[in-house]
């Protein structure tokens, strides 16, 4: 499903807003993730540290959990807004490419300028995937 403009602008405005409730004591690298699903619903996350590093989490991951958990399978692009538009972590990756391969992924800087377009499948070529457990 292909975007707006409309759309994509939306997407980074709502990542650069929600990347302001971050919960980042000890990295001080704030994120925030605006996913838009197919059927036109956006679901935000953030980065949320925890003092014991592996129970942290990403923007982008809570974005995906929260839209699963509302239903959503079907997802379209994300936006991710950092300091200098950062690209995903590799688990990120492999959990957007678990439901869209060709989702758009727009990296967003602080000042709220996308600085890249990509594609899950960009980002993370020769994906694992659902198709490798048949």
């Amino acid at each position: 499903m292909a975007i707006t403009n409309q759309q994509r602008d939306d997407l980074a405005r709502q990542a650069a807003e929600a990347r302001a409730n971050a919960y980042v004591p000890y990295s001080k690298y704030a994120v925030g993730a605006a996913l838009l699903t197919e059927a036109g619903r956006v679901f935000t996350g953030v980065n949320v540290e925890n003092a014991a590093y592996p129970a942290s989490m990403c923007a982008e991951r809570s974005a995906v959990f929260s839209a699963v958990t509302a239903g959503e399978r079907h997802f379209s692009a994300i936006a991710v807004a950092t300091d200098n538009a950062g690209s995903p972590c590799g688990s990120c990756r492999q959990v957007l490419g678990e439901f869209n391969l060709e989702m758009t992924v727009y990296l967003v800087d602080a000042s709220g300028e996308i600085q890249l377009e990509s594609s899950v499948e960009q980002l993370l070529p020769h994906a694992f995937g659902p198709n490798d457990l048949s």
